[in-house]
């Protein structure tokens, strides 16, 4: 008795141990199956976020993220000049020019064609802005409209430094205007091409001695 009494107690021992050991394996199972699963979430995760984009969506190399794609604003209508039309004589091109408003570049311009030939024909007119703008693109000369028009001891309407008040409701302030837009945009080829010195013919400086006549229009003669 005492022999199966022990035997007993040592096989419900055996079967409380088994019991024991296989409820730690499932616990042991469980947990290794929930391992695996979150192992495979995070994997599948790194997969999603290190995906390439599709080569139409990436960014370009070295551009910021804040500019995938040129942005241009449309330019107003109301800001582009009209196209001038082709024109048969220099005359017809000053009635169809509008100058609109001038910077102070071509303010300068415009006041230098009023002042030393508004009493020229239009032809004369162009060319005077033709040595001004030759000269402002003549390293021996200041680099600007401006600059050339107020260069000591050129022109005489300047006095001390100033220049006269333009009657701006005249004819002639106009085409001086369009005189000056039609020269600064090269509309028009001037009989002075690239003359840079000018003076009234009833007049022989002598520093005229020693430069290249190009041509003569009405009291104006110009030379290089």
């Amino acid at each position: 008795m005492a022999a199966t009494a022990s035997l007993s107690f040592s096989s419900a021992d055996g079967a409380e141990a088994l019991a024991q050991a296989g409820s730690g394996d499932v616990t042991l199972e469980k947990r290794a199956l929930e391992s695996d699963a979150a192992a495979s979430l995070d994997a599948s995760q790194d997969a999603i976020e290190t995906v390439p984009l599709p080569a139409q969506d990436a960014p370009e190399a070295n551009q910021p993220d804040f500019v995938s794609n040129a942005v241009v604003q449309p330019l107003d209508e109301a800001d582009e000049l009209a196209p001038i039309a082709p024109a048969a004589s220099l005359s017809e091109l000053v009635n169809v020019v509008a100058p609109g408003e001038l910077t102070e570049q071509m303010r300068c311009l415009a006041s230098a064609v009023y002042f030393e030939s508004r009493g020229e024909p239009l032809s004369g007119q162009l060319a005077v802005a033709q040595v001004i703008i030759n000269r402002a693109e003549d390293r021996r000369f200041p680099a600007s409209y401006c600059g050339v028009v107020f260069q000591r001891a050129q022109f005489s309407f300047i006095k001390n430094g100033r220049m006269p008040r333009v009657r701006t409701s005249s004819p002639a302030w106009n085409r001086a205007k369009a005189i000056a837009r039609i020269a600064h945009d090269g509309m028009w080829q001037s009989e002075a091409a690239d003359a840079v010195y000018f003076h009234a013919n009833y007049v022989r400086p002598r520093w005229s001695y020693r430069k290249t006549r190009t041509a003569q229009i009405e009291t104006h003669i110009f030379y290089r």
